[in-house]
């Protein structure tokens, strides 16, 4: 009895071999390790969904661009505050004819009174110059005095002792003027313009005295030029302001 539960016994363990060996086994997998709360987070995080993609309609149609719009309309409702000048004057309101005309020039001062001969007589000058130089200052005073034809002789004298001297020119000029010789006395403001150039109080007796040759000879228009040349370079020369004033003042003159 022994022996052949012994063999049932073997026999059932070689069946169950069997079976275990004919069994499909499954692949090898790593035990995970144990979840202790020390794990940290995934290297990479998950891809994010994908975005919806928009229906036809709306995709072809663009949006609105309500900041611009907006924009645009808060220029054409609002316009721009005028601000006014520092003369409390409406800066963007353009000035009429009327004012703009109304805005004098700015006049210059008179210059000093430069027609001293004797003044220029300083010593670094040459004697000539300083001997002309007198003679000019008497042929000067013979013209105030209303002796035309002595001053003449007395200028002439001037120049040649010293040809120089613009100054004896001009005096020249003068006195022909005063003698009515008025072709003459505009060659000699020729000669004598370009030597005075550099002096403004000078340039402005030569274009005064040039004005009165030309009111003399009926040139209105030259005399008038003449005269409004001299007050630019002089504001005070009285003898270029009367000039214009008459010019002005006499109806024929001004049809001419």
């Amino acid at each position: 009895m022994v022996s052949v539960a012994r063999q049932i016994f073997l026999g059932a363990i070689a069946l169950a071999v069997g079976a275990y060996g004919c069994a499909p086994q499954q692949p090898y997998r790593r035990p995970l390790p144990p979840n202790d709360g020390n794990i940290s987070a995934p290297r990479f995080p998950p891809a994010p969904p994908p975005a919806p993609v928009p229906p036809p309609e709306l995709a072809r149609k663009p949006l609105p661009q309500e900041g611009k719009i907006r924009e645009q309309d808060l220029k054409s409702k609002s316009p721009a505050p005028n601000i006014p000048g520092r003369d409390g004057k409406d800066s963007s309101r353009p000035s009429s004819p009327a004012e703009s005309s109304a805005a004098p020039e700015s006049t210059p001062a008179p210059l000093p009174d430069d027609s001293s001969l004797l003044a220029k007589i300083t010593p670094g000058i040459s004697p000539q110059r300083a001997a002309s130089l007198r003679l000019t200052d008497e042929g000067s005073k013979l013209l105030d005095a209303g002796e035309a034809a002595k001053a003449l002789t007395r200028l002439e004298r001037t120049i040649v002792i010293d040809s120089t001297n613009p100054y004896g020119y001009f005096y020249l000029a003068k006195a022909q003027y005063r003698l009515g010789r008025y072709r003459e006395s505009l060659n000699f403001l020729d000669i004598v313009e370009p030597r005075l150039r550099s002096e403004p109080f000078w340039m402005a007796e030569v274009q005064a005295l040039r004005g009165d040759n030309y009111r003399a000879l009926g040139q209105v228009q030259r005399a008038e030029a003449s005269y409004v040349q001299s007050l630019r370079f002089n504001s005070g020369n009285r003898s270029a302001a009367d000039g214009l004033s008459r010019l002005q003042g006499d109806p024929q003159s001004v049809n001419k």
